[in-house]
């Protein structure tokens, strides 16, 4: 991501995001990708906290959600909401890119809907796939790209290879 919205925009985007949530519920889509009790999930581009209350919910006590977004307002949104709901397996990062998490720490990373707006995709991939397990999961969605789009933009650098392609989203290993 090139930079980080300016506040009223972002709480637009956040006010359409939520009423999409309504018409077409995250759960669906986060079923396709399997996040089972004690994972370690990366939603990257996490927004508002579409997927990472579903996720956290998924990976329970024993499991970890981060939730990284370059809009600092976002993530105080979820931190605020983590607090209410007294979730403690939910943590933030404000970056563009560089997670801080351990090599090979991420059982599952989400990136939905934000590959379009990366200033700097292959650095992301490369992060992405530096914090992914050998035997991990990247699920990957974006409405703004073409499948061909998708899966060129994904792989062109040697880092991922495609697994499957679900109803809503696209599965990645890394290579």
């Amino acid at each position: 991501m090139n930079r980080p919205m300016p506040n009223a925009a972002f709480y637009i985007m956040s006010s359409l995001m939520r009423c999409r949530d309504l018409i077409r519920p995250r759960n669906s889509i986060l079923e396709e990708v399997n996040i089972r009790p004690g994972n370690h999930v990366l939603d990257f581009g996490c927004g508002h906290g579409s997927y990472t209350f579903i996720a956290s919910e998924s990976v329970g006590d024993e499991g970890k959600v981060y939730a990284q977004d370059v809009v600092r307002l976002a993530l105080d949104m979820i931190e605020k909401k983590a607090l209410k709901l007294k979730l403690d397996n939910i943590s933030t990062i404000c970056s563009d890119s560089s997670t801080g998490i351990p090599n090979e720490s991420i059982d599952v990373i989400l990136c939905y809907d934000v590959f379009h707006l990366l200033g700097d995709p292959g650095a992301v991939l490369e992060e992405l796939r530096r914090v992914l397990r050998p035997d991990g999961v990247m699920s990957f969605s974006d409405h703004h790209m073409s499948g061909r789009d998708i899966l060129s933009g994904v792989t062109e650098g040697g880092m991922f290879s495609p697994s499957e392609k679900r109803k809503y989203t696209y599965l990645f290993r890394k290579c």
